[in-house]
């Protein structure tokens, strides 16, 4: 079973109990060290075992005399390197709380809790690294949503994600759509897909997922989305558990929320290294992209929002910066309007950028290197803005995708 592997660190031994049991309920963090005593000192055996375990969380159970507790955590954070640090104790004592954050805890339990608050804490050390360690070999996430129905982000994210797996390989589209529309883009039949794969979490592996994908010719892995709408949304943890596995095997995961605007786009925009609203240069698209902005500002996918102008097509005396302004995003890219192209190309599920000529195959081929290249940069920014013919032109601040920042 896939999931976040976590190390346990008590005093006592029903408490140990306690928190195993906590733990299981999740279904997203599974024990993997478990341990009733602290490390005496940096050279103690146990944190050799807690290192040997590859644990990547690790809680430990703060006592009515918390000192022993507050030297295990400053223990840890001093001898390992990228493991998140729970506490878990008593709500009640202020300063047990502040000593144990400054000593190098992460997250605060309240130990008479149940396994909720333990999932939420899950979810984001789980959100965070999806994000956050992806110049470590783990995938970029890159979602589109659609400002307005028909204003082509299923074709975007298609094209997108062909492009990226010409050029770079390895990478999966993630059909979450309330509708599945990209296996028909691509002219395949997935048997399986998103709805499978939450269903089945509980025993999902590298091999049970690969089984789930509908491969391309091309190479590109689509987990495709359902031909009824979902019957119930994902749970934070569930969501979480996914993308962790799909980042851990991918290099680029492409996700088409089409029109969706619901708890989920919430949950996948925080998942995500940048949103990518698509629009038309029309009033009800650039409205309708200023409420998606003011739709995400209760998570933190505003902050990795930019919009993708779709057959744009410049309006006198309408500007770039008017477009902002409406909408409050910035424009990442421009896709030329290519309407007698791009038709046919969908309605026959062979999509454009597969196409040498068009300009419009240049432009998403273009996009796709765009959105890489910011993904490589060490310190994960671009400088660059792109005009429709996928020309670079340089811009006068620095645009950041990966991840980005707050403010920008």
């Amino acid at each position: 079973m896939h999931g976040i592997a976590v190390a346990l660190l008590t005093e006592d031994e029903d408490h140990l109990s306690a928190l195993q049991s906590r733990l299981e309920a999740t279904r997203l963090g599974q024990a993997v060290f478990s341990h009733v005593g602290f490390p005496a000192g940096p050279t103690d055996a146990i944190l050799r075992q807690l290192q040997d375990s590859r644990a990547e969380v690790v809680i430990v159970d703060i006592p009515h005399d918390a000192q022993r507790a507050i030297r295990t955590i400053e223990l840890i954070r001093a001898t390992t390197q990228q493991i998140g640090i729970f506490a878990n104790g008593e709500m009640t004592h202020a300063a047990t709380i502040v000593a144990s954050m400054r000593a190098g805890a992460g997250e605060y339990l309240d130990h008479s809790a149940g396994s909720e608050p333990l999932l939420e804490a899950l979810t984001r050390f789980s959100s965070s690294r999806t994000r956050n360690l992806g110049g470590a070999g783990k995938a970029r996430i890159f979602t589109f949503l659609s400002a307005k129905g028909g204003a082509g982000c299923t074709t975007a994210a298609v094209n997108t994600a062909v492009a990226l797996q010409q050029s770079h390989g390895n990478v999966v589209l993630v059909d979450f759509a309330p509708i599945g529309h990209a296996g028909l883009h691509l002219n395949l039949r997935p048997q399986f897909g998103v709805l499978d794969a939450l269903q089945n979490l509980h025993r999902l592996d590298a091999s049970l997922l690969d089984g789930l994908m509908t491969p391309t010719k091309e190479g590109l892995h689509l987990l495709a989305g359902p031909q009824q709408p979902y019957p119930t949304e994902p749970t934070p943890g569930e969501l979480a558990r996914l993308f962790d596995l799909l980042v851990h095997h991918y290099r680029f995961v492409v996700v088409d929320a089409s029109s969706r605007l619901d708890p989920t786009t919430r949950l996948l925009s925080d998942l995500s290294n940048a949103v990518l609203v698509v629009a038309q240069t029309d009033v009800v698209s650039l409205w309708s992209a200023s409420r998606i902005h003011t739709f995400l500002e209760e998570g933190t996918g505003r902050d990795r929002l930019r919009m993708v102008l779709n057959r744009y097509k410049k309006i006198p005396g309408f500007t770039d910066e008017d477009v902002e302004q409406v909408t409050n995003c910035k424009v990442l890219w421009k896709i030329p309007n290519a309407f007698q192209a791009v038709s046919p190309s969908v309605d026959h599920g062979t999509p454009i950028v597969l196409q040498d000529g068009p300009e419009v195959s240049r432009s998403y081929r273009a996009l796709a290197a765009a959105l890489a290249e910011a993904s490589s940069n060490s310190d994960g920014s671009s400088d660059l803005v792109y005009g429709t013919d996928g020309a670079r032109k340089k811009a006068p601040g620095r645009l950041s995708l990966s991840p980005l920042r707050a403010g920008q």
